[in-house]
Formats: structure tokens, C-alpha cells, sequence
């Protein structure tokens, strides 16, 4: 099978790689860490005159792309750099529903995201939920013209910097019913709701959303009422893609700076790449790229499959990218030594991304368990 990107993701790829490049600095991390959303406004503008949120979008929706390896391109270039922007959570999470679901205004909206004018973030996961799409405790009440929402969403990605979030909430059946899952696109600065930022591990803030009485309007739901489970679930199934290739991105960063200090540290008057114990370690992580590097592509080539032989992909990549990022975590810090520790070297800043990967969307054993029930079934 041919792998080649076409011409234009190529070109896609080459010019993102080298804005990146010219753009995401230590100064530039720095100053995005320490701001209250989290985010950059300069190279979130760059993005989006570059077209590259447009490339997360299908021509119909108003972008130039929106196929899975369209995202891989994009992706494994942010992971590359160690950027933190809220790609995922606008472009794919929310901004994939609206595609999937929305209508007239809702859809226009996208018109607005793509020229990053607007930021959207997905508020689904709640304290008690871990991993399951399924599990939504928030409740709303319909009544006078609209819904009334109830509830606690944790982890919110990107809420700090977003203007808007989707919001999941039950509408009829249990906690763990896929059933009954109704969504609602609401301004976060609405009345009643009470959000607390914090930064993340990895780069980046998330939220805390505590929605008392929040009302919204019946136009604010997005698509039927209760049968969003589906839409939720493709959509964390393009995240997860989007993931994995962010992964494979920092892996190859990771990778060329142990080559780099494996080439330049010396001891006993000869660089230490030398030493063929260093030589094994440093073959064993390659092996493991290139093992997620084929995990990430044929997960993006079966994201338009149907959905059992989807989600099986889904949790076969994840669990293989969980258990590859760890490895080249680990095997880099121990090549590179006490430096390898320090966040003022890039390894630290990258490291620390790479490792929080296995957290979002399923760790490694969650998506283990996951492929056995699927492939069962």
C-alpha cells in the first residue's frame, strides 16, 4: 500500500512544520503558560490563517479537509513543536458536532471557528465518569421554551480560552445509558455557571464547571433530543486520532534530541552513541515510532468505518501509543541524564506532554479492556 501524503497535505504539512517551527519558542510556551487562558492568540491567529483549522473541516462544512489523515498531518506537526493550542477541543470535539449535528445558526457558527474568531470546548466528562462516554450525571429539564441544566463537568480542556462549550446532559434513562444524551451549546459566561481554571500537566489550563439552574434556549440544543451518544462517540474516536498523532509528533522530537545528545556528550574521550548498550536502547525506541507511526495511520483510515470496526481501532492505537510513549519517555531521560530532568532543556517541556497522553480519551489498560469487550462482541 502506498503511505505517501498527497500533494497537498505535503504542502500542508511543509509549511505548518516550518511556521512552527519559526513560532512556538521557549518565550512563546512561557508567556502561553503563564496566561489566565492558557492559549496564544498569536499563533492561534497564525493557525487559522494558514487554513489550518479549516483543514479539520470537510469542504461541506466549510473547511478543505476533515479526512483522518488530514488530522494526522496537522497533529503529529503540533506534537512536533510541543504546541498546546485547543485544536482538539474546538476543531474536533465541538466543532465536529456542530458539523455532525448542528443546524442553520449552529452551523454558521463553524464559518467563525475556522477564521478563529471563536473558540468552542466539549464539556462532557464528569468527576465520576472515567473514560465512559456513556456515563452523564448533568441533567436537563425542559420547560418554558428550552431546558434547564444541572450539573458538575470536569476536566473541561480549553474552557478558559473558549467562548462557548457544548454541553452534555441527560435528558431521560440512567447514569450509564448511551440513550437519553442530549447536547447544548452554551456561553460560558451564562448565568449560573461557576468555573474553576487550573493549568495542566502537559501545557495548556482546563475547568471545573459547576451549572446551577443554567437556562438555555430550546435553539440551543444541538441535534435530537437524547440521541447525541453517537455523534459524541465519533467525534472522541477523531480526537483520539488527533491524539495519536500528536503523540508521534513529540516522539520524533524526543527522538532527534536524544540522537543529538547521544552524538555530542562524550565520555571516555568518545561520544556516548557509541557505546553499543546505548546503541540497543536507542534501536529498541525507534522500533517503537515506527510501530506508532502504523498505529497512527491505520487508525486514520478507518475512522469512516463502521462503527464496531471503528472503536476497535480506536482502543488497539490508543493502547499501543500509551504503551510506546512511556517507553520513549522513560528511555530518553535515562540517556540523557540529569539534563534530561530539567524543564529549561526542550526534553522536559516535550516529555511532560508526551506523558499526559496516555490520559486523555483512555489510558493503556481502559483501552485494553475496551479491544477484548469489542473483539468479543
Amino acid at each position: 500500500m502506498n503511505f505517501e501524503l498527497t500533494e497537498e497535505r505535503r504542502m500542508l504539512q511543509d509549511g505548518l512544520r516550518r511556521y512552527l517551527r519559526d513560532t512556538v519558542t521557549p518565550a512563546l510556551i512561557d508567556a502561553a503558560t503563564e496566561d489566565a487562558s492558557g492559549h496564544s492568540d498569536i499563533l492561534w491567529q497564525g493557525l487559522a490563517e494558514m487554513g489550518v483549522i479549516g483543514a479539520l473541516f470537510s469542504e461541506d462544512d466549510g473547511g478543505f479537509g476533515g479526512a483522518g489523515f488530514d488530522l494526522a498531518v496537522v497533529f503529529e506537526e503540533m506534537g512536533r513543536a510541543g504546541a498546546f493550542e485547543p485544536l482538539i477541543e474546538s476543531g474536533i470535539l465541538a466543532g465536529g458536532l456542530i458539523a455532525a449535528l448542528g443546524t442553520g445558526d449552529q452551523k454558521a457558527l463553524l464559518e467563525d471557528v475556522i477564521a478563529g474568531g471563536s473558540i468552542l470546548t466539549l464539556a462532557h466528562g464528569e468527576p465520576g465518569s472515567r473514560y465512559d462516554l456513556a456515563h452523564v450525571e448533568t441533567q436537563a429539564v425542559a420547560g418554558d421554551g428550552g431546558h434547564t441544566l444541572n450539573g458538575r463537568k470536569a476536566v473541561v480542556v480549553g474552557a478558559p480560552a473558549a467562548d462557548r462549550a457544548i454541553v452534555s446532559a441527560r435528558v431521560s434513562g440512567g447514569v450509564r445509558d448511551g440513550d437519553g444524551i442530549s447536547l447544548f451549546l452554551v456561553p460560558l459566561d451564562a448565568d449560573g455557571i461557576e468555573m474553576r481554571t487550573y493549568p495542566l500537566n502537559g501545557g495548556g489550563r482546563a475547568a471545573e464547571l459547576t451549572l446551577t439552574d443554567v437556562r438555555v434556549a430550546e435553539d440551543a440544543r444541538i441535534g435530537p433530543e437524547g440521541g447525541a451518544f453517537d455523534a459524541l462517540e465519533a467525534a472522541h474516536a477523531r480526537a483520539s486520532a488527533a491524539q495519536c498523532a500528536e503523540a508521534l509528533g513529540l516522539m520524533e522530537s524526543i527522538r532527534e534530541l536524544t540522537v543529538g545528545y547521544l552524538q555530542t556528550r562524550k565520555q571516555f574521550g568518545q561520544p556516548i552513541g557509541k557505546f553499543q548498550a546505548l546503541q540497543h536502547r536507542m534501536a529498541d525506541m525507534l522500533i517503537e515510532i515506527e510501530q506508532a507511526r502504523s498505529a497512527t495511520i491505520n487508525l486514520a483510515g478507518h475512522l469512516d468505518a463502521p462503527r464496531a470496526e471503528r472503536e476497535r481501532h480506536v482502543s488497539a492505537a490508543k493502547n499501543l501509543i500509551g504503551r510506546a510513549s512511556k517507553l520513549v519517555v522513560e528511555e530518553s531521560i535515562q540517556m540523557h541524564g540529569g539534563i534530561g530532568m530539567t524543564m529549561e532543556y526542550a526534553l522536559g517541556h516535550l516529555a511532560k506532554r508526551l506523558t499526559m497522553v496516555d490520559h486523555r480519551f483512555g489510558d493503556t489498560d481502559w483501552h485494553l479492556e475496551r479491544f477484548i469487550r469489542l473483539s468479543a462482541a
